[in-house]
């Protein structure tokens, strides 16, 4: 669903909640109820015609635009042709690792050296590809879900591992806020499974916690990853001597 259909919907909306109708709207505007008609019919509206509407309903474009916006349906996931839209300008994969931790467009501002109106660009861009919604006042509202992901071994995947390689475990982990835990062993396949449950709980918990600490100022909340892996692996130089 465009931008466009979900406000239109939500006009309807505000006409059924009211109990009016298009001829009802019709004599507001002083046009014919035909005109209303094409109006809906053809997604065609300008923005002083937009708030006369709005005006009448008693409520604001703001409100409408809102309401549109929890209407629309919300992302799990791109395809890769949009992942490599994104990988491909670092300022937009900046902009939308931001945003995606809930940040709004004066904490970006206030936090990276970039210019406003270049930062207001890339919201834009992902308006269109639909992370977000850009509302009146260049406030953000996310339309992911929150089990968004990555293509799996997609364009965006593979950057982070590739970052995860050569910089985050490029550490000692001896900071307060550092820790690295390593477990070796040999683990049956159901016992594989059941720690595989208790990795995604702690996905979860972390999340939680995310959410939460959104109300403490940005200057008390810090930049953090996790990464919570298991495989079947062993070092490959073992592989030499294993019996034939």
């Amino acid at each position: 669903m465009s931008e466009t259909d979900s406000l239109f919907g939500a006009l309807k909306h505000y006409l059924k909640a009211d109990g009016k109708t298009y001829r009802d709207l019709a004599l507001a505007l002083e046009i014919s109820e035909s005109s209303v008609k094409r109006i809906f019919a053809n997604r065609d509206l300008s923005l002083s015609r937009l708030g006369q509407i709005c005006s009448w309903l008693g409520i604001t474009i703001s409100d409408l635009s809102e309401f549109a916006s929890r209407q629309q349906p919300k992302l799990e996931q791109l395809d890769c042709q949009l992942e490599q839209q994104i990988i491909e300008d670092p300022l937009l994969l900046l902009v939308a690792t931001c945003v995606m931790n809930h940040w709004q467009l004066g904490e970006i501002i206030g936090f990276y050296r970039l210019p406003e109106a270049l930062c207001i660009q890339k919201l834009i861009q992902l308006d269109r590809i639909g992370i977000i919604n850009l509302l009146p006042g260049n406030r953000i509202k996310l339309r992911i879900t929150p089990n968004f992901r990555w293509q799996p071994n997609g364009p965006i995947q593979r950057f982070f591992q590739k970052s995860i390689a050569d910089e985050f475990f490029d550490s000692q982990f001896t900071a307060r806020d550092d820790q690295l835990i390593v477990l070796n062993g040999t683990l049956s396949s159901s016992s594989n499974q059941a720690f595989q449950t208790l990795m995604r709980r702690l996905a979860e918990e972390f999340n939680a916690l995310t959410k939460n600490d959104l109300a403490l100022p940005l200057d008390q909340r810090h930049g953090t990853t996790v990464v919570i892996a298991m495989r079947r692996w062993s070092p490959s130089f073992f592989d030499d001597f294993k019996r034939d």
